[in-house]
């Protein structure tokens, strides 16, 4: 019998890079989506995310290597509503066979200006409607793995469901004449809507350039004749204008809004949930008397 080991064992070490070989390769865009389809796929997919943590979607440029990612995957998960403007080119030039799959399929989108809002992560409700079409476009993709992904989304929309309940829970903590803010980025129109929150956007500030003593100062006059309790900074936009609009009008620096992008694991919103949970608690804090 003892003689027969060593065969056996080369059939065994055989086996495993084809058994490693199995798990699903597919590429999400950005970090929030690729949280989403980790959630779901769990160890039945790698996940490789173009745009990472800290990072914006609206203005990536390419690299080669993403084209090689994309060629080598089989699912390519995107947000959709014009948020991935480079993305196609990049399918396009990878040549790949990878199906594209736009998580936000089924979504009502809201208006942005004369075009759609694509930032519809920002209601929990939809993000269940992510979660969904990741579910559903995963078991197409891999039927043998069908009962994980579906058990896995199962739980995971659970966890949305009591996520949706801390956020409504937290607004309902707040006067609703204190239900607003203002914010130098335009990325939270559907958390207004679904949560009854008004985000609003500083008068003649872009995001893209330093505000002028002008600027800041039709601001201030905006912040002080709307009665705006709290002003909002965010991973992609500069403190130091929200810091002088706080200093000459007494509303509060609420801190840190995450809205396009998660943190890398140290930070304060590595998860989708976690990025929720740390938005309405920095609501809630700035906003309550």
């Amino acid at each position: 019998m003892i003689r027969f080991w060593p065969i056996a064992f080369a059939m065994f070490a055989a086996i495993l890079p084809a058994q490693a070989q199995e798990r699903l390769n597919v590429v999400a865009s950005f970090s929030i989506l690729g949280d989403f389809v980790r959630n779901v796929g769990g160890n039945s997919v790698q996940v490789t995310v173009l745009v990472g943590p800290d990072s914006d979607a609206h203005v990536y440029a390419p690299t080669p290597s993403d084209a090689k990612k994309v060629a080598d995957s089989k699912l390519v998960f995107v947000n959709g509503l014009g948020f991935e403007g480079w993305l196609p080119r990049l399918v396009k030039s990878a040549g790949a066979k990878a199906s594209v799959v736009t998580a936000t399929t089924g979504i009502a989108p809201l208006k942005l200006g004369s075009e759609a809002d694509p930032h519809a992560w920002q209601s929990v409700a939809n993000a269940k409607i992510y979660v969904a079409n990741i579910r559903d476009a995963l078991v197409a993709a891999a039927p043998a793995d069908a009962e994980g992904f579906t058990s896995r989304a199962q739980a995971y929309l659970a966890n949305l469901d009591a996520l949706e309940r801390e956020v409504r829970d937290g607004v309902a903590t707040i006067p609703e004449g204190r239900r607003k803010v203002i914010s130098t980025h335009n990325a939270f129109g559907y958390f207004a809507a679904a949560y009854g929150v008004e985000f609003i956007a500083p008068v003649g500030v872009s995001t893209e350039s330093e505000a002028s003593a002008r600027d800041v100062a039709r601001i201030i006059t905006q912040v002080r004749a709307a009665k705006i309790p709290a002003v909002f900074l965010e991973n992609i936009s500069d403190p130091r204008l929200m810091g002088r609009i706080s200093a000459e009008t007494g509303a509060r620096v609420g801190g840190t809004l995450y809205s396009d992008s998660l943190t890398g694991e140290k930070g304060d919103s590595p998860t989708y949930i976690a990025m929720v949970r740390h938005n309405i608690k920095a609501l809630t804090s700035a906003l309550s008397p």
